[in-house]
């Protein structure tokens, strides 16, 4: 049995979605957010990000050039109470190129929040590997 850097309520939360923002930086070092497809990779266990020509974007040269990158999985359970979730993902980047090009980010950083705890503005972080 692998052991995983994220929790089994994070695993069970990253299972379930999507749709995510992934942030990486320019050459002159300016912020770059947009949302993105990905899956779990527990084989690696790691984030994949991947689209259509992926290798043309500019996250893929950020994410080659700076081997860096984050991205958010969140949503809201509700407004009234507001009752938001997701978790930050943050770490080494592998811009892999090939049939299905895609980004590859090995977590260091996990920032989670209304996943292990429900109280508002309390979060679940930790450096890992």
């Amino acid at each position: 049995m692998t052991i995983s850097v994220f929790t089994d309520g994070e695993l069970e939360y990253l299972r379930e979605r999507r749709l995510g923002r992934i942030a990486t930086v320019g050459k002159d070092g300016t912020p770059h957010v947009v949302p993105v497809g990905w899956r779990l990779n527990p084989e690696q266990d790691a984030i994949d990000v991947s689209g259509m020509n992926f290798d043309r974007t500019k996250k893929f040269r950020d994410a080659r050039r700076s081997g860096r990158a984050a991205i958010v999985v969140d949503d809201l359970v509700s407004m009234d109470p507001w009752t938001p979730r997701g978790i930050e993902v943050r770490g080494r980047a592998e811009a892999i190129e090939g049939d299905r090009p895609l980004i590859r980010i090995h977590p260091e950083r996990v920032v989670s929040w209304g996943i292990e705890s429900t109280e508002i503005g309390e979060r679940h972080s930790r450096s890992v590997r």
